[in-house]
């Protein structure tokens, strides 16, 4: 392991009401994979966002880079020394190409005014050929993969000569074999002397790359550990103050049908798929990425049509062709990614939680009644434990377990019958997880049909009472989950 490259020192972040960080100080060398972990809310992204130079630590805090303390440090600046963050929404551009996705940054620092495409294509190639990739510069960024967009953008922070890469869930939306590819880079990256921060919720993963692990815990510094110091159960314990496990709910043979998907096949998605959803039951859904689980749900909430096949409610037949419909036919839908089609994350919990039923909450003349509104919000914010207590919050300013609450309630709000849940705590950490697992089986217990998309197969054990399993656009088995393994579910996936 190399020098020290960034040393951080008594660095503090107060928002009205809330210390976000308080005194927290640790290093961070060339050349290592540092995990950066901590619960949802425990100050981690409120720490990158100072290294990023997009907040300012309170005065006594201080950033030494390669001996040179940075001083009101901007994104600008921030970049200029080397510090590069690529987040879970990459912030990329998906209509320019491959190319100018990784070179314009070049460009804007400059302050060119005539755009050299040679130039830029010089600095595209390089980038990628560092990262041994072969991608063709012209292609609209849009049209790859997750998985190749995320590598564009480590090929930017390349082209950007990054000295720290900090990496913020990188892993969260790729397939095994993906995330294989994506850590021989990090370890290609830490040879030739870069360090990455490494922010992620799964330990498995942590424990594969990282030489050594800080752990934030309500804004506070806990510690620095090597990897070889902790195992699963030390590092839950020291993120959370408590011991953490999945629990493993009773499992319900429901018999009153409320769903049945019949023949449902949609060219290039899916092909004859069925299944009964029943009252009271939770039924996961589970598969490799690309097996098609979220384009079936997308499908019954009206997102994306099917050529054919038939759906009943209480066995009544239903037509959904736009998720409005779904909305009416009591059926809600929390999507995967909660930051992108979620939230509103410029609007407070209040004006998110209400959104889904303005109509039932607004006047005659279309005024919306703010009385309602409040109640409407205190009502689900009380039911569902969203933390801090406060309606006028922004919801980008949440934890993503209290995001993800927010979006849930969200739907609650619609009154439906079916809650279909796609990757639930995806990006959230285990004691929040542990929260929204028992959220959504007393959901169960009331009576609502949940369907819940899942790549964990943990979580699919734990809070599933049966288990469909995708694999190529088909359900290959549905199972009944009481005495199942992984295993037994993997072997199906693949």
């Amino acid at each position: 392991m190399g020098r020290t490259l960034v040393e951080i020192e008594k660095i503090s972040k107060i928002f009205p009401g809330v210390k976000a960080l308080q005194n927290v100080g640790f290093n961070i060398n060339t050349g290592e994979i540092h995990a950066l972990i901590g619960e949802n809310g425990a100050g981690k992204s409120t720490l990158i966002k100072i290294l990023s130079g997009v907040y300012q630590p309170e005065a006594g805090g201080k950033i030494t880079m390669n001996g040179k303390v940075l001083e009101e440090l901007t994104p600008l600046e921030s970049l200029r020394n080397g510090i590069v963050v690529i987040y879970q929404d990459f912030s990329l551009f998906p209509n320019l190409s491959v190319m100018e996705n990784i070179a314009l940054g070049h460009s804007v620092e400059k302050n060119d005014t005539l755009v050299s495409w040679k130039a830029m294509e010089a600095i595209a190639a390089d980038a990628l050929d560092q990262l041994g990739l072969i991608l063709d510069f012209h292609v609209p960024l849009g049209e790859l993969s997750v998985a190749k967009q995320q590598l564009v953008a480590i090929a930017r922070a390349l082209a950007n000569n990054a000295k720290l890469l900090i990496l913020d869930e990188p892993t969260s939306s790729l397939s095994k074999g993906e995330v294989k590819k994506l850590f021989e880079i990090m370890l290609s990256l830490k040879k030739r002397g870069i360090a990455l921060l490494f922010i992620s919720h799964k330990l498995d993963e942590l424990f594969a790359v990282s030489d050594r692990f800080t752990v934030l815990r309500d804004g506070q510094y806990i510690g620095t550990y090597s990897e070889d110091e902790l195992d699963d159960d030390q590092l839950i314990s020291l993120m959370v103050g408590r011991k953490i496990e999945y629990t493993i709910y009773p499992k319900n043979k429901k018999e009153e049908p409320l769903l049945e998907i019949q023949n449902f096949s949609k060219k290039g998605n899916f092909q004859d798929i069925n299944f009964t959803l029943h009252k009271g039951e939770i039924l996961g859904l589970t598969g490799l990425v690309g097996a098609g689980r979220t384009e079936v749900a997308q499908a019954i909430f009206g997102l994306n049509p099917v050529d054919e096949g038939t759906m009943l409610l209480d066995g009544a037949p239903l037509v959904i062709n736009t998720p409005d419909e779904a909305v009416k036919a009591g059926i809600a839908y929390v999507p995967e990614n909660r930051l992108q089609e979620g939230l509103v994350l410029r609007k407070s919990i209040e004006d998110n939680i209400s959104l889904s039923v303005l109509d039932s909450i607004s006047a005659n003349n279309g005024l919306v009644d703010l009385t309602l509104k409040r109640s409407l919000t205190e009502k689900w914010m009380d039911q569902l434990g969203i933390r801090p207590n406060n309606p006028q919050m922004l919801a980008s300013k949440l934890s993503g377990g209290n995001q993800q609450r927010v979006v849930i309630s969200k739907w609650l709000a619609t009154e439906p019958r079916v809650l279909i849940v796609d990757e639930p705590t995806n990006g959230i950490d285990i004691g929040a997880k542990s929260e929204i697992h028992q959220l959504l089986r007393e959901l169960a217990a009331s009576g609502l049909g949940i369907l819940v998309i899942s790549s964990e197969l943990p979580e699919i054990l734990a809070i599933a009472d049966r288990v469909a399993v995708m694999r190529h656009g088909r359900i290959i088995t549905q199972m009944f989950c009481e005495g199942l393994n992984q295993e037994d579910i993997m072997s199906k996936a693949l």
